[in-house]
């Protein structure tokens, strides 16, 4: 079921369990968040995935594992709006017990978006346009690399409208390379992600990593 992309939505429970949970979930991290302006600056991507995941179903469903990945990403990333990256509990534990200077939750959500998107963007890549053999581990890598600069650009342009409020959203934290850094996590863990699907794929070859034949 984890892999199968045919399953009809109608028979698909994990899938639909994963719509329900994440509803109730994102619903209940939009009461009282720490900052409601930024919590609406942070939400506005992860609704237009939801969304345009929604409108292509139909176009182009991926399978289950990929799905989940998605939804362990964007839970996350919610978690991360509600409380804004830079106030988490995770990080109010990590000053009190390491005395850290500065919040990484954000860094965790970066590394987390490279490692989990990487294998429905080579899901993509296999499926749609029948990439096979390393570019189909190093592509992906490079999309998420690639996602994570237009992300940084979009935090650029939110600090430039939005004031106060833009500067908070980007979350340097007196880091003149925070963008650098965010963009190096989610390489870094695009290739991880690659690096054991690849030796996995390697050490079972399976159908997904067949050569195509060619007549």
């Amino acid at each position: 079921m984890l892999t199968n992309p045919n399953i009809p939505f109608s028979r698909n429970w994990l899938l639909h369990l994963m719509i329900v949970v994440f509803a109730v979930y994102w619903g209940f991290t939009a009461i009282s968040p720490t900052d409601r302006i930024q919590w609406i600056m942070e939400s506005i991507l992860p609704v237009i995935v939801v969304f345009v995941l929604a409108f292509t179903y139909k176009v182009f469903r991926f399978s289950n594992t990929s799905y989940l990945l998605m939804f362990i990403f964007l839970c996350l990333h919610t978690y991360g709006a509600h409380y804004t990256y830079q106030g988490t509990p995770f990080d109010m534990w990590l000053k009190a017990s390491y005395h850290t200077q500065r919040s990484y939750y954000d860094r965790v959500v970066h590394f987390a978006f490279g490692l989990f998107w990487g294998y429905p963007f080579r899901e993509l890549l296999t499926r749609a346009a029948a990439q096979r053999g390393f570019w189909s581990y190093a592509i992906p890598a490079a999309v998420v690399f690639s996602c994570s600069a237009c992300f940084e650009i979009i935090e650029m342009v939110a600090a430039f409208v939005a004031g106060q409020k833009g500067e908070a959203y980007v979350g340097l934290q007196g880091d003149c390379f925070d963008t650098q850094k965010d963009m190096g996590l989610g390489l870094i863990g695009a290739i991880i992600s690659m690096g054991m699907l690849a030796w996995f794929h390697h050490r079972h070859r399976t159908d997904d990593d067949k050569p195509l034949k060619r007549h």
